[in-house]
C-alpha cells in the first residue's frame, strides 16, 4: 500500500517536473541555427529537443536493422539459427530477469511471487531446471503442495533433473509421514548420486526406522567410502547396527547369528554398554564364563554401569554373597570413586548383611547425590541396622520425589527409555540413546514434596490404634518408588533391608 502511494507521488512529480521545464523552455526567447547542406533552419529549444530525441531513436533502429540484416546474412550463409537467435535474445533478458526475481522473492520468503515470476520466465526460456526448480520451491513455500508435487513430477522427467525431481518427493513424502515411500525414493536418489550426505543421511534414519539393519549397514558404508562419516563415528554406528541386528536375530531364534553380530558390536565399540551385555550373557550360555567376565571387565573400565554388574553376577548365579563380594573386586578396584562403584558396593555388603560397611561403601552419596536408589539403599542400611520404623519410612518417603539417577535418554528430544534401543521411541531418531541423569522441572516435584511433612509426620505421630493406616500410607509410598513393595511379613531386619535393596534396583 505504500509503495504504491509511494509510485504515485513519483510519478506526480516526475510530469510536474517534465510541465515545469517545458514550460520554462518556451519563455526563452533566442533561437537556435542549424545549418545542413547549405539550408539554414531556426530552432526554438523545444524543437531543438524534439529533434534530438528523434535523433537518438533513429540511431537506436539504425543499430536494430544493423543487427536483423547481419542475422539475415548469416542465415543464407548456412546459419540456420541466426535469424531466431537474434529474436530470442530480448526474451531471454525478460526470461532470466523474470528468474532472477524469482529467485530474490524465494530469498525473501514470497512463495506466491516467486511462482508468478517462474512462470513468466518459463514464457521466454527454455530452461525448465531453473524455472521448475523456483517454481517448485515457490510452491511449497506458499503451501500449494499439489503444484510443487506437479512440478517435482515434471523435473523427474528430465536426465538433467531427475535427482532434484526425487529428492523433492522425497521430502514430501518426509512431511505427509509415508516413512515407506520416502524410503524407496530415498534409495532411487542414492542411485543416482552416490556421495550426496543429506540423502545418506535420511535414507539411514528411515532404514532404521524400518528395522533394516542390513540395508542400514551397506548405506552407513557407503557414507565412509564418500568420505561424510568419520571413522570413528562410523565405528559406533556400525556396531549400533550390528547389535540391533543380533537382537532382532535372538528374537527369531537365530543364536548363532545372534551371537556374531553381538561379538561383531562388542568388538567395534567395547564402550557400547548393551553389546557388551549381550555378548556377556551370550557367552555365559555358551558355557564360556571366563570370556563372559572379560567382556564385562573390559566395559566396566571405561565406564562402570548397572546391567554390566547384573551380567557378572549371573555369571555364578548360585554364589554365596561373601563369594559374589570377593568376586566382584576387581570391579570395584577400578573406578572406586564412582557412584556407580559405591552403590554397588554397598548393595554386595547388605546382601552380606554387613551393614556397617555398606554404610561405608556408600558414604555421603544419599546427602550430596541423592537418587532414589541411594536413598532406597540407605532406608535398607537403616533397617538392617535396627532403626525406627518411621526412620526407615522418611528414607523411603524422599526416594519419591529424589531423580531416579541416570537412565537411557535421548539427546535429540530428551525422552527417556526403560532400556536401550538403536532408534528412540518418540522422535525416531538413530543412535541419540546415553546413559545420563534427565533433569527434574521444580514444577514436577512441589506437588509430592509438599506431601512429606503429611507423610512423615503421620508416621511419627500416630503410633496406637491408627498404625495400621500409617502402614499403609508408607506402603503406598514404597510402591510409588518400587513399583513392586513387598507385603509385610514376619522378617527379620536383614531380610527386610536385602528386600528393599533388590525392589530399588527393578
Amino acid at each position: 500500500m505504500l509503495w504504491s502511494l509511494l509510485k504515485v507521488v513519483i510519478f506526480i512529480a516526475i510530469v510536474a517536473g517534465l510541465t515545469f521545464g517545458v514550460g520554462r523552455l518556451s519563455e526563452f526567447d533566442e533561437v537556435a541555427f542549424l545549418t545542413v547542406a547549405g539550408r539554414e533552419f531556426a530552432l526554438t529549444p523545444i524543437m531543438a529537443i524534439v529533434l534530438a530525441t528523434v535523433l537518438l531513436l533513429g540511431v537506436w533502429l539504425l543499430f536494430k536493422a544493423v543487427g536483423l540484416i547481419v542475422a539475415t546474412l548469416r542465415f543464407l550463409n548456412g546459419d540456420e539459427t541466426a535469424i531466431s537467435r537474434y529474436f530470442n535474445r530480448r526474451a531471454e533478458r525478460k526470461g532470466f530477469e523474470a528468474l532472477a526475481e524469482g529467485m530474490m522473492a524465494l530469498a525473501a520468503g514470497e512463495g506466491r511471487l516467486a511462482i508468478r515470476k517462474a512462470e513468466r520466465a518459463e514464457k521466454y526460456l527454455s530452461r525448465p531446471e531453473l524455472t521448475k526448480l523456483v517454481l517448485a520451491q515457490g510452491a511449497e513455500m506458499a503451501g500449494d503442495r499439489a503444484l510443487a508435487t506437479e512440478t517435482y513430477k515434471a523435473l523427474v522427467t528430465d536426465n538433467r533433473t531427475r535427482f532434484v525431481g526425487v529428492r523433492g518427493l522425497m521430502k514430501q513424502k518426509l512431511e505427509s509421514g509415508d516413512t515407506e515411500t520416502a524410503m524407496k525414493l530415498a534409495e532411487r536418489a542414492l542411485a543416482l548420486r552416490p556421495k550426496n550426505e543429506e540423502v545418506q543421511t535420511t535414507l539411514l534414519q528411515l532404514q532404521a526406522r524400518h528395522e533394516d539393519w542390513a540395508g542400514a549397514r551397506a548405506t552407513l558404508s557407503k557414507a565412509l567410502k564418500a568420505g561424510n562419516v568419520p571413522r570413528d563415528l562410523h565405528k559406533r554406528r556400525d556396531a549400533v547396527l550390528a547389535l540391533a541386528h543380533a537382537r532382532a536375530a535372538m528374537a527369531e531364534g537365530k543364536i548363532a547369528d545372534a551371537t556374531r553380530d553381538a561379538t561383531e558390536a562388542n568388538r567395534l565399540a567395547p564402550t557400547l554398554v548393551p553389546a557388551a551385555v549381550m555378548a556377556a550373557r551370550l557367552a555365559i550360555a555358551d558355557k564360556n564364563p571366563r570370556n563372559a567376565a572379560k567382556i564385562i571387565k573390559a566395559a566396566w573400565t571405561t565406564e562402570p554401569h548397572p546391567d554390566l554388574a547384573a551380567a557378572f553376577a549371573e555369571i555364578e548365579p548360585n554364589e554365596t554373597p561373601a563369594a559374589r563380594l570377593k568376586r566382584f573386586q576387581p570391579l570395584l578396584a577400578k573406578h572406586p570413586g564412582n557412584p556407580e562403584t559405591k552403590l554397588l558396593e554397598a548393595e554386595l555388603q547388605i546382601a552380606k548383611e554387613d551393614f556397617p560397611a555398606a554404610r561405608r561403601a556408600l558414604g555421603d552419596l544419599a546427602e550430596t547425590h541423592p537418587n532414589a536408589r541411594s536413598l532406597t539403599i540407605m532406608a535398607a542400611i537403616e533397617r538392617g541396622q535396627g532403626a525406627e520404623d518411621r526412620i526407615v519410612r522418611a528414607w523411603l518417603a524422599r526416594a519419591v520425589t529424589a531423580s531416579r539417577g541416570p537412565q537411557w535418554i535421548c539427546g535429540n528430544c530428551g525422552h527417556v527409555h526403560a532400556e536401550w534401543r538403536p532408534v528412540c521411541a518418540n522422535c525416531e531418531s538413530f543412535d541419540t540413546l546415553a546413559w545420563e541423569e534427565a533433569p527434574q522441572s521444580e514444577a514436577a516435584l512441589a506437588g509430592p514434596a509438599s506431601m512429606l511433612p503429611l507423610i512423615v509426620g503421620a508416621l511419627e505421630d500416630h503410633r496406637g490404634p491408627e498404625v495400621e493406616e500409617a502402614d499403609t500410607v508408607a506402603e503406598t509410598v514404597e510402591e510409588t518408588n518400587d513399583d513392586a513393595a513387598p507385603e509385610a511379613t514376619e522378617a527379620t531386619p536383614s531380610d527386610n533391608a536385602t528386600e528393599t535393596v533388590a525392589e530399588a534396583r527393578n
